[in-house]
């Protein structure tokens, strides 16, 4: 039985192969546009069988795109919780057609006739999810996979599968699966991934120009990602068995040893299995404590390596440095386990706050101990540093000398095993010398000077007012709002079940962006907004949780935030220019004494609710005398963070050149002819 399931605008743009402000202006041009079922007014939902319809009646001719009306349909034909048990079974359909050429005679069958062969013939068993009432979308999908290929026909609806659950799963970038693949012991043969997800890893490894890694084993704690994924890799000519399961409390594959390990493991968890798992066997190096749950998973990999097998996990900076763990990574290195740390640029791994690390772990084949352990910092190169680090490695790896200090350098193990134990690798690596030179400091020096000075020109000339701050009668920007003197907007994520209005490939502002002025940081692929909320010239941004109030007029060109996506956690206020000057509402929504009226306590943070802000409602050419003030204010502040920046860099450019010997301290002569 088919259900009305709800769609939104993004997936009637799909479905009519448009751009999403086509949707807004056939609800605007169409009477007979169907009429929204649920939803808010900015976010509604609209009946499948409805827009289907009307799709249908004003194509005109047009080709629609079959993949998303037959996805559209897998989600009408059966109950949500059911869906990736059916999106499995036609995955299962999809490894026969690929592998027999029977099809032709089969799809002379009966829809009746046609499931019950089906039933039979395919493994895994679907005959619980092909029901006769399915089997259209069986023939639709063998129509697509003939235009597409099988393969490509499965991954669009696991994907869309997993759009729809934006929590599933989660898909290591391919630059950094690459780096893992050619970290990875070169001559395995069998590969184990135990926090598997979408298999990225395990199919990067499979990859491998060498074409050595034949088996490939997976675990993930998601039953419908471990079903899926093993299907997605089938696909691929993969062969793999995914199993479902916790791999830390329930390992699918006890006893086995595999060539390779690799991993991107859940940080930071503290119910990883401390309780019942402290007795076993798999602990070699220490018992984890509670907090380090990925020194768990770092001993869950090694459990399943054979002599000269290799381990590579992603890790968070912190286990290297946390004191709770430094007893077994002191353990790892003794025992000549550990053999590399590497450092990732920031922003390898969509929406972290830090750049993650990298470890490689060796199973010993013989009793010698390695003396050395290769630190690479990346965080310099974001370009390259899948070459960057595969080379380095390569070179430690097989004898040879690692040439470059200020990347990547063969540490002494004696050197690591201090009280800390600290594993970041850009403690042990040193600055270039290259570039110091006294022609580059005074060039510093200079750009320095020229900045102060430009800065004490922007501050704004005041003089005595006859009325105070505190006397100006302020009037909530609610009260405004009403008023139609200004909109606020507030953005949100996407939430699970739900698709984004917001067009790909657009940045997007995040709150950090705001308060350090910045160009956007965000992207719609690591921060799924809901809706398409565009920041125009004259915006205010208010972030919602700062150490003091911040507010931000947007501007375009370089540098400005003018024309990206309102990111969460931010109010955008959009005034009318003939009655409000917008640097004057940032100026009083970001003072001190206006901030008691709208903000509260949250920790070491103020919580932001700009609603209840106020400005005075003064003349417009008084509010942009007061606007021209504030934005001289704002410009002042930014030389001053510049300037901090730049004395930052100045410092520790002179003292590395005065301690490598890039420079001397000048001579009093010296001094005197400058």
């Amino acid at each position: 039985m088919s259900r009305d399931v709800r769609v939104t605008a993004a997936d009637i743009s799909r479905l009519g192969d448009v751009g999403r402000a086509a949707v807004s202006n056939w609800r605007r041009r169409h009477d007979d546009f169907p009429q929204p079922v649920g939803g808010t007014a900015t976010s509604p939902v609209f009946s499948l069988n409805e827009i289907k319809e009307w799709l249908l009646s004003h194509s005109e001719g047009r080709e629609l795109p079959l993949r998303e009306w037959l996805w559209q349909d897998l989600r009408a034909s059966t109950a949500e919780e059911e869906l990736p048990d059916l999106i499995a079974g036609l995955g299962a359909f999809l490894i026969h057609l690929d592998d027999t050429e029977d099809w032709a005679s089969l799809s002379a069958l009966d829809d009746a006739a046609l499931a019950a062969a089906l039933a039979v013939r395919i493994k895994p068993d679907i005959s619980g999810s092909l029901i006769v009432a399915r089997v259209p979308l069986v023939r639709q999908l063998a129509d697509l996979a003939k235009r597409d290929g099988a393969a490509a026909t499965f991954a669009f609806l696991r994907d869309r599968y997993f759009e729809l659950h934006t929590k599933r799963t989660y898909a290591t970038p391919k630059a950094v699966a690459q780096l893992i693949a050619a970290l990875s012991n070169p001559s395995a043969s069998t590969a184990l991934d135990p926090a598997c997800g979408s298999g990225t890893l395990l199919k990067a490894l499979r990859d491998r120009p060498d074409g050595k890694v034949k088996h490939l084993l997976g675990q993930d704690i998601d039953e419908a990602a471990a079903r899926l994924t093993e299907v997605h890799l089938a696909l691929q000519g993969c062969e793999a068995e995914i199993q479902n399961g916790d791999s830390l409390r329930r390992p699918a594959f006890p006893g086995m040893t595999v060539d390779a390990v690799v991993g991107n493991p859940p940080f930071n968890d503290r119910a990883w299995g401390y309780e019942e798992l402290a007795a076993d066997p798999r602990w070699e190096f220490g018992l984890p404590p509670r907090t380090e749950s990925e020194l768990a998973w770092a001993q869950h990999a090694l459990s399943y390596l054979g002599p000269g097998g290799t381990a590579v996990l992603l890790m968070p900076p912190a286990a290297s440095n946390r004191r709770a763990g430094r007893r077994i990574r002191a353990q790892l290195i003794r025992r000549g386990v550990l053999r590399a740390v590497i450092t990732l640029p920031l922003g390898s791994i969509p929406n972290m706050a830090v750049a993650l690390n990298l470890w490689v772990l060796r199973k010993p084949h013989d009793s010698r101990t390695p003396s050395h352990v290769l630190m690479i910092d990346t965080s310099g190169c974001p370009e390259v540093f899948v070459q960057v680090a595969s080379a380095a490695w390569g070179r430690f790896d097989g004898g040879d000398e690692v040439g470059e200090p200020t990347i990547s350098r063969a540490v002494p193990a004696i050197d690591l095993l201090d009280d800390e134990v600290d594993l970041t690798p850009a403690r042990y690596l040193s600055a270039s010398t290259e570039d110091i030179s006294p022609e580059r400091v005074n060039d510093q020096r200079e750009r320095m000077a020229d900045l102060l000075r430009g800065a004490a020109s922007m501050i704004p000339a005041v003089e005595s007012a006859v009325e105070t701050t505190n006397e100006l009668s302020l009037v909530p920007l609610a009260e405004l709002e009403r008023r139609g003197m200004l909109t606020i907007e507030h953005q949100r994520l996407v939430k699970s079940g739900e698709a984004s209005e917001a067009p790909d490939g657009v940045a997007v502002v995040m709150p950090e962006d705001v308060i350090d002025d910045r160009t956007p940081t965000g992207a719609i692929s690591t921060t799924p907004v809901k809706h398409e909320i565009v920041v125009r010239p004259g915006d205010v941004l208010v972030p919602h949780l700062v150490h003091r109030p911040v507010a931000r007029v947007a501007s375009g060109g370089d540098g400005g935030v003018a024309g990206a996506l309102l990111g969460p956690r931010i109010s955008l206020l959009r005034v009318d220019p003939d009655k409000l000057d917008p640097c004057f509402v940032a100026g009083f929504v970001a003072g001190s004494v206006n901030a008691r009226n709208f903000v509260t306590s949250a920790g070491s943070r103020a919580q932001v609710d700009v609603r209840r802000a106020g400005v005075p409602l003064l003349p417009i050419e008084e509010q942009r005398r007061y606007g021209e003030a504030f934005r001289r204010l704002a410009e002042f502040e930014t030389s001053l963070r510049r300037a901090a920046a730049l004395g930052d860099d100045l410092v520790q450019l002179i003292s590395d050149g005065l301690t490598q010997g890039g420079v001397r301290p000048a001579t009093d002569s010296e001094k005197g002819a400058r």
